[in-house]
């Protein structure tokens, strides 16, 4: 029993934790990430208003987050995301949060395949959205997130939600929200994961 208390305390002790650093400025360790900070953090008050999270994957080889992340930081406006996850769970924070990456297709996905698209219909855009890349699905597109990848997102998740005040359900899929490759479903696993995390 008493394991089980001090297991119960040490969750949320790090719950806490994370809660606190997420809302800090520059570049400040994340426990259990390994972070490449390209861009550091602002007055979090400052950031733009963010209110849900896009998973994309890349068709990039195992290694291309990081020259992805790196072409964004030049120019943080061009088409792609604000933050990258690399094959062994590097996660590259690429761009600063008061700017807008060009990413998603217009939300135009409007069948409610997945999710109520009614709430995302021309919504969950660019302009409302963070975006996180997961690279290494090439050249099998249905290839899933590493586990170290599928181990980063578990904390990444929380500390993009705690920052911006995200809902769980402003979690979604690329493909939840756009009509995107036939071949496979981009970001479905990774986003249902989270949302099954939960808090």
């Amino acid at each position: 029993m008493a394991c089980a208390v001090a297991f119960s305390v040490s969750a949320s002790a790090q719950t806490q934790d994370i809660a606190a650093i997420a809302r800090s400025s520059g570049t400040p360790d994340i426990p259990g990430l390994k972070m490449v900070w390209l861009a550091p953090w602002g007055d979090v008050a400052r950031a733009h208003p963010w209110k849900n999270i896009i998973v994309h994957q890349t068709e990039g080889p195992a290694g291309s987050a990081r020259g992805g992340a790196a072409e964004q930081s030049k120019n943080p406006t061009r088409r792609g995301v604000m933050v990258w996850v690399e094959t062994d769970g590097t996660v590259y924070w690429a761009v600063a949060d008061n700017l807008v990456p060009t990413h998603t297709d217009g939300a135009d996905r409007n069948d409610n395949r997945y999710v109520d698209n009614s709430k995302t219909y021309h919504q969950v855009n660019k302009d409302t959205s963070i975006g996180v890349e997961f690279s290494g699905n090439y050249p099998d597109v249905t290839r899933g997130a590493t586990d170290a990848q599928i181990a980063a997102w578990r904390i990444l998740v929380k500390v993009l939600r705690a920052r911006y005040g995200i809902p769980l359900d402003h979690v979604y899929a690329h493909n939840w929200i756009d009509f995107k490759d036939a071949r496979y479903c981009e970001g479905c696993a990774l986003a249902t994961m989270a949302r099954q995390w939960g808090e």
